[in-house]
């Protein structure tokens, strides 16, 4: 006796709709982790050996609300400073960026900015000495 499968109406066997190297299986927070990351790689030359275990870190929200004294709009992206528990962290918040972005484009650009920044605020250099890119006046 053979065992029967289950096969509705004649259709065939169920399975997955995408498989997984489908780009359709990639989330949105997937892509923009890779984003931060591509970002963080272009950067990796100018941390030099005191830099080198820095951490690039995504967070969906920054941790709390500004103060009433402070700048009453969310921040993109923040460096934490090494203790003796830690290393260097830069952290890139993705709800923030992601509602300044227009487009995919866009949202590339404004990452790259943001860990740039980052990442120069960490050396103690302008952003564009890292970056011709980014705009000296931002």
């Amino acid at each position: 006796m053979t065992a029967r499968r289950r096969d509705r109406h004649g259709r065939g066997h169920r399975g997955p709709l995408a498989w997984p190297t489908v780009p359709t299986m990639t989330t949105r927070r997937e892509r923009f982790d890779d984003l931060v990351l591509d970002a963080a790689d272009r950067l990796r030359p100018h941390l030099g050996t005191r830099y080198a275990g820095t951490e690039f870190a995504v967070q969906d929200v920054p941790p709390t609300d500004p103060a009433p004294w402070e700048e009453q709009v969310a921040p993109l992206g923040r460096l934490l400073r090494a203790t003796t528990s830690r290393t260097d962290r830069v952290v890139v918040y993705r709800r923030p960026v992601e509602a300044r972005a227009q487009d995919d484009q866009d949202l590339a650009d404004i990452v790259r900015e943001v860990v740039t920044e980052q990442v120069a605020a960490l050396l103690g250099v302008p952003a564009h000495e890292l970056d011709p890119d980014v705009d000296p006046d931002r």
